[in-house]
């Protein structure tokens, strides 16, 4: 017994009727009636008996309909299910992700990816960007945000956003009673840095204050921006961080705007292996580029 057979006998068990079984089925009706009657002869019952109108389902015809329409509609769904997995709509996709990108923009991305897309489970890995190079070689993530770019041929990388800098001090800090800071008005005060190797964080900083003609005054190193922030809410010193960590609410811990010359912005970059051919990968950087993260839409509430 194999599908074709089970089709032909479905449509003349919901006919009642060889020849208009025929004619939905597109046969003739010889080769159909040769087909029910080589499914009687495998299975060693009566399917049918015949009616002035036609035929009827036995009691094992009647059995067999339910399995087949049972089976019909599982052959469907698997092959729904393949579709949509080569499309993309199905299966898992591992994602990294580090810092204060996880206090607001990839959540907001993923929690839009999971409503277009529900039947794909997405799992998020922690790790900065050397572990996450590795992990993508590895195979162990498809796609991975971070704002340090990595030094690697193998790895596409894209812009995902640009989001200002801000000022986080002490709510209790002179300058916290400013609507917004200059960073000339930085200038004597203890800066607290990432102290992590490699920090674009840090850099950028350092960069920025340079730019506008300050030697930064580092007074700490801090773990990570979350530390720093930390440090900043005691009083300890004030460090610059990204718009994103406005999310992050600590006893004490104010943010204010920041005004300088040049560039103070943060970049959040998406990178995955190039050439990774992964549907559900292709339809996660589609979606990506369609929403854009740095238009207005994504720093409003979602």
């Amino acid at each position: 017994m194999d599908v074709r057979q089970l089709k032909y006998f479905v449509a003349v068990a919901e006919e009642r009727n060889i020849g208009r079984a025929a004619r939905r089925l597109n046969l003739s009706q010889p080769p159909l009636t040769r087909q029910i009657q080589n499914l009687e002869t495998e299975l060693g019952v009566a399917l049918f008996t015949r009616t002035s109108r036609g035929v009827e389902p036995t009691e094992a015809g009647e059995v067999l309909l339910r399995d087949a329409k049972s089976i019909h509609s599982m052959l469907e769904a698997a092959a729904e299910r393949a579709q949509r997995a080569g499309k993309g709509q199905m299966g898992r996709i591992d994602v990294g992700v580090y810092g204060s990108a996880l206090f607001d923009i990839v959540p907001r991305l993923l929690r839009a990816f999971r409503q277009s897309y529900p039947d794909v489970k997405v799992v998020l890995h922690a790790a900065q960007t050397p572990e996450q190079v590795v992990a993508l070689k590895q195979g162990r993530i498809l796609v991975a945000f971070e704002r340090l770019l990595p030094d690697d041929p193998e790895i596409k990388v894209s812009l995902s956003t640009r989001e200002p800098l801000l000022v986080a001090l002490s709510e209790h800090h002179p300058l916290a009673a400013r609507a917004t800071i200059n960073i000339a008005a930085l200038r004597t005060e203890r800066l607290i840095i990432n102290s992590a190797p490699n920090s674009h964080i840090a850099s950028k900083t350092l960069a920025l204050f340079r730019e506008n003609g300050i030697e930064p005054n580092v007074a700490y190193e801090s773990e990570d921006v979350i530390m720093a922030a930390a440090m900043a809410a005691s009083g300890d010193g004030v460090c610059l961080v990204p718009r994103s960590l406005t999310n992050l609410h600590m006893p004490h811990l104010a943010y204010r705007p920041l005004k300088a010359r040049g560039d103070a912005t943060m970049e959040l970059y998406c990178f995955h292996l190039r050439g990774d051919t992964s549907p559900v990968l292709e339809t996660f950087i589609a979606m990506l580029r369609r929403r854009r993260l740095d238009s207005p839409e994504w720093h409003g509430h979602q």
